[in-house]
């Protein structure tokens, strides 16, 4: 078993509560999903069930971990940077129990990961690794150790697709506790039967959490329903108040209008002054009754829903429209080879796009798909005759991580322009505290916003992606999908989001060692 009680986490630069009293029972067999938008503190809570000295190089925390005895497996979101200049064979040297394992077991392990058995003792450097065969190491070093309970930070984020389901079926079959985080809505519907929704709501002056046993499409739905149920309720509400607060307003009226008259006429002429006066205090003392009972109503008045909206923007114009048919890109390499050209990894690669075609290359982890992007937008963005915009796996390649992001979009240094930029942050749900953090301090989602906000302020018609959903949330998903696939111009993207290849990609071609297929 694995419990949380009374955790509160505050941020410790603004002091915004990031968690507060989160509660949480997880027992074997439960495939729990931490879901929420970028920046609500899903890793931080993660880090803080594996160790609590993690959260608090940052965050102040309170509250109990119960363990129980559990073993914990953890895999963060990025591999540490002491493990980069580590061999493949240093790194699982230092598992506990790898000199435990025999030849038979770790074969049987390289065979389910799709790795070769000489894997585990390579001399390649871990941080040389494709994304894939990065979470593949992570992965089996974590097993090794035969933990029984499972912390998974975006597992499913740069894996292809057939490793995504290796992944499923690891979760599936997984007979002790998971929890993880996951932007890959296909991964959640297929693995998970616990929710746990983390949102920052109140302009992120609040933070709300909730747990359900549940799978995501119906949690979803029951959402959805739940919300649309509450504002009809509240507006229902809202609108007997008005009426009633009509009549009580005529009635207060009627009582001051009588009362004025029984002061200002000249008591001869209404029968006996004082019983009349009587009366009307009465009345009065029941009018204002009434109105402290309608006051104690209204606290009890169903509450306005709120929840955390999806971001949402155009990316392109008018201007960025490709005309259908039009050819706009021709692209030609004799010879696709690693960064340190020391091998040759696919060759005769040719790819023509016309119109507002959006194009997808996958293939599996190690192929070269990030690489051959890379050279696409070298040639591309030096071109006169289009207008492209690059977002690298790798957003560093382009971010300037001690720069706030006003500070990045805008090198006018203009007023207004900053203004506008800040405007334009804040729809994407940026606090002014967030707007002034250096880019290094913020979320791999929030770091994708700016990349994308630069390319929405841009006059771009050819967008060169690669993986562009894999930091959004999957609340956020679906907006941005929908972004990509209504933008004019042309897209050559590389993902493995199964929902965006069904859902945006006009074309999909498979990187193999004899070019595009």
């Amino acid at each position: 078993m694995l419990q949380i009680k009374d955790l509160t986490i505050t941020h410790r630069k603004d002091l915004r509560v990031i968690l507060d009293k989160f509660n949480m029972v997880l027992n074997s067999g439960d495939k729990a999903v931490i879901i929420g938008e970028e920046g609500n503190g899903k890793s931080t809570l993660m880090k803080w069930i594996y160790n609590p000295d993690l959260a608090e190089e940052y965050t102040e925390c309170t509250g109990e971990r119960i363990v129980n005895g559990e073993v914990l497996g953890y895999l963060p979101q990025e591999l540490p940077v002491a493990d980069k200049s580590k061999t493949l064979y240093e790194y699982f040297s230092e598992s506990q129990l790898f000199f435990d394992k025999n030849p038979k077991e770790l074969s049987e392990m390289a065979a389910q990961f799709r790795v070769p058995v000489d894997f585990f003792y390579g001399d390649q450097l871990m941080g040389s690794l494709s994304g894939g065969e990065k979470v593949k190491a992570q992965l089996m070093r974590l097993l090794m150790d035969n933990p029984t309970v499972l912390l998974l930070d975006e597992p499913s984020n740069d894996i292809d697709i057939s490793t995504l389901e290796l992944l499923e079926e690891l979760i599936n079959g997984w007979k002790y506790i998971v929890l993880y985080i996951s932007h890959d809505e296909t991964l959640i519907e297929n693995t998970a039967n616990v929710i746990i929704h983390l949102e920052q709501i109140m302009r992120k002056t609040k933070s709300r959490f909730t747990i359900v046993k549940d799978n995501y499409k119906s949690y979803i739905e029951h959402r959805a329903r739940d919300f649309e149920h509450q504002e009809q309720q509240a507006l229902n509400d809202r609108r007997e108040k008005k009426l009633r607060d009509e009549k009580y307003r005529r009635l207060m009226q009627s009582v001051n209008r009588a009362q004025a008259t029984i002061a200002g006429v000249d008591t001869g002429h209404i029968g006996d002054p004082m019983q009349a006066a009587r009366n009307l205090k009465d009345k009065m003392h029941t009018v204002k009754a009434m109105g402290r009972r309608f006051e104690k109503e209204d606290e009890n008045m169903t509450e306005m829903p709120e929840q955390e909206e999806a971001i949402f923007f155009k990316l392109g114009d008018k201007k960025a429209a490709m005309p259908a048919g039009k050819t706009v890109i021709e692209y030609e390499l004799a010879e696709l080879k690693t960064p340190d050209d020391s091998k040759t990894l696919a060759t005769d690669i040719f790819l023509r796009v016309r119109g507002p075609e959006k194009i997808c290359i996958v293939g599996t982890n190690g192929v070269g798909k990030t690489t051959l992007l890379k050279k696409m937008a070298e040639e591309l963005l030096s071109r006169t005759d289009i207008k492209a915009q690059y977002m690298p796996q790798n957003y560093e390649e382009l971010l300037d991580l001690e720069l706030t992001p006003v500070e990045f979009l805008d090198d006018t240094g203009d007023k207004a322009v900053r203004t506008r930029i800040r405007t334009y942050l804040g729809s994407l749900k940026y606090t002014a505290d967030e707007m002034d953090h250096p880019i290094r301090e913020l979320s791999g989602g929030q770091k994708a916003k700016v990349l994308l906000l630069k390319m929405s302020l841009s006059d771009a018609n050819v967008l060169i992606l690669d993986e562009p959903t894999r930091n959004f949330s999957p609340l956020s998903g679906p907006v941005i999908r929908r972004m990509i696939a209504e933008f004019p111009g042309a897209v050559i993207s590389i993902s493995h989001d199964r929902k965006y290849i069904e859902e945006v990609c006009t074309k999909t071609y498979t990187l193999t060692e004899k070019g595009l297929k």
